[in-house]
């Protein structure tokens, strides 16, 4: 007897006082790319987790089961996991990523929306590059200004610069801003070789993902997934596959607030503490 095929794909999307309509949005993107998928699979199947840290909107069941309407005719099947409180964005995906037995998985934002046969064009790049074990998107924001989520790596100083300078001062720093951000990366095809991936999006071969143990828990918000990239980067090439796109509603740590840029000196401070001080 053959033996079964292993579940085919997982999601994991950590929610924070997300709002059920942006979810909505997202799962009707969501299961768009799965029907498209199941079409090409005859074994497919996805199973997606919702992660809630939430602390003053938390998710219900009945909002649930409105989402899992979405998702009836895809083969997927949608779990909500919450009660932990706000254990931070890698420790919440850990959740799901320890419980994914599947050959693909999807580290995903809750303010993203997927465009027609994005989840097709990845899965399908990743099945014919065994050694990259995970992939980018193209990403624009919800104006249609272009992101850029591929990064080499950092500098103390292009983070301040970038995230704290007015347009003026950014000024001289431009062409490093553009090369940090890989803004020199072809459109019309792959690369391979991507140092860093921003975490909104992060297409993964599972076992990789299980490989290098997930998330490092220590980062509680922010360089969560310069750290985890870094890591899989050792597992082989990451790829940015321009095929993929998706809009990305996120960003702007600095506007946040103190707390957030508080954190996010915190995370800055350990990750270059652990991969290597870069000033200038």
């Amino acid at each position: 007897m053959t033996a079964p095929s292993p579940p085919y794909l997982s999601i994991s999307i950590v929610c924070y006082n997300t709002s059920v309509a942006e979810l909505l949005q997202l799962m009707a993107s969501l299961a768009a790319n799965l029907l498209q998928l199941k079409e090409t699979a005859p074994d497919f199947n996805a199973k997606i987790w919702l992660v809630d840290n939430s602390d003053k909107q938390p998710l219900t069941i009945e909002d649930c089961a409105s989402l899992r309407e979405e998702l009836a005719d895809c083969a997927t099947d949608l779990e909500l996991i919450q009660g932990h409180g706000n254990i931070g964005y890698g420790a919440a995906h850990n959740l799901a990523i320890n419980k994914s037995k599947t050959v693909f998985h999807l580290i995903l934002n809750p303010d993203v929306v997927l465009e027609d046969n994005c989840l097709s064009s990845g899965i399908a790049y990743l099945k014919d590059n065994a050694d990259v074990p995970m992939v980018a998107p193209a990403v624009r924001n919800t104006t249609g200004e272009k992101q850029y989520l591929c990064k080499r790596y950092p500098s103390v100083g292009l983070f301040l610069a970038r995230g704290f300078f007015p347009a003026w001062l950014r000024r001289p720093f431009k062409k490093a801003l553009q090369h940090f951000e890989m803004r020199d990366l072809p459109e019309d095809k792959p690369s391979k070789g991507m140092p860093i991936i921003s975490g909104c999006f992060m297409l993964c071969q599972r076992e990789a993902l299980w490989q290098v143990g997930g998330f490092d828990e220590r980062y509680f918000l922010y360089f969560e997934d310069f750290d985890l990239s870094l890591r899989m980067g050792h597992e082989g090439q990451l790829a940015y596959v321009p095929a993929m796109r998706i809009q990305h509603g996120g960003g702007n740590s600095a506007g946040k607030g103190l707390a957030h840029i508080r954190m996010f000196a915190r995370s800055g401070y350990r990750f270059f503490a652990t991969h290597g001080w870069r000033f200038f």
